[in-house]
């Protein structure tokens, strides 16, 4: 079950707010009686007109993005910087794509986009532990002892305990004095990474998502994307069902 207004954004017939105020104004019909509740709900099953004629609703999509740094994982900004919709096609565009979480404007890689609600809610709900892996090149050599502090977990924004599924040791970059780690979250608060990074006094230089649970950027350039495959929306369905 879906909100009305939500479904009649996906189908294009209107923004979500213009959407609400098509309903209000007692245009829009669910199997054939007017229906001016914004908190409506209707199944895939009712059969919905605005204005007399049948919508049709929208294919749920699903893709993944390369993410290059210098683009805000939103649909619009207010500072007018390019967003992720700018990488994708016209015809995409159109679709009322999303992304699904996000990166930061100066962290590149992996990004999944959709137009489904409750597959963005079920990626990104912590409760569905679903993993993200990031290579961290961090700023000077970091020392045995800091990346086991890294392991057991850090305190970020004051006093939440941020503790990651995996920590490894790539590479130690003596010439260029700086380390590669990969590291691995279950959760996704804001900037977490450079964050769990800065506690150990090691500011990261550059970041990328390489890994969202089994999906990859195997084949996927920077700055391009690919829609998921049916059985990889049903493997992540499965792998990030609720563990009790």
């Amino acid at each position: 079950m879906e909100r009305l207004q939500k479904i009649l954004a996906q189908a294009n017939i209107a923004s979500r707010r213009k959407s609400e105020e098509i309903i209000l104004e007692g245009r829009v019909k669910v199997n054939g009686v007017i229906v001016k509740e914004l908190g409506f709900k209707v199944s895939k099953s009712d059969q919905i007109e605005v204005d007399g004629k049948a919508i049709e609703r929208a294919e749920h999509l699903y893709f993944l993005l390369n993410k290059p740094t210098g683009y805000v994982s939103t649909t619009s900004d207010e500072k007018n910087r390019k967003t992720v919709l700018d990488l994708l096609t016209e015809a995409d565009r159109q679709t009322r794509l999303y992304p699904v979480g996000r990166l930061d404007f100066d962290t590149a890689g992996l990004l999944l986009l959709t137009n489904d609600g409750d597959f963005t809610k079920r990626m990104t709900h912590p409760e569905h532990e679903v993993e993200k892996e990031y290579l961290a090149r961090l700023e000077g050599i970091v020392i045995r002892k800091k990346i086991v502090q890294l392991r057991k977990g850090v305190i970020i924004d004051k006093d939440y305990l941020a503790v990651p599924k995996e920590v490894r040791l790539l590479e130690l970059d003596k010439a260029h004095q700086s380390t590669l780690i990969s590291i691995t979250l279950a959760e996704g608060k804001n900037k977490q990474v450079r964050k769990m990074c800065e506690a150990i006094g090691h500011p990261v230089k550059k970041l990328t998502r390489v890994r969202y649970d089994f999906l990859t950027l195997e084949g996927v350039e920077r700055g391009t994307y690919r829609p998921l495959k049916i059985h990889e929306v049903k493997k992540l369905y499965a792998n990030s069902a609720p563990k009790n």
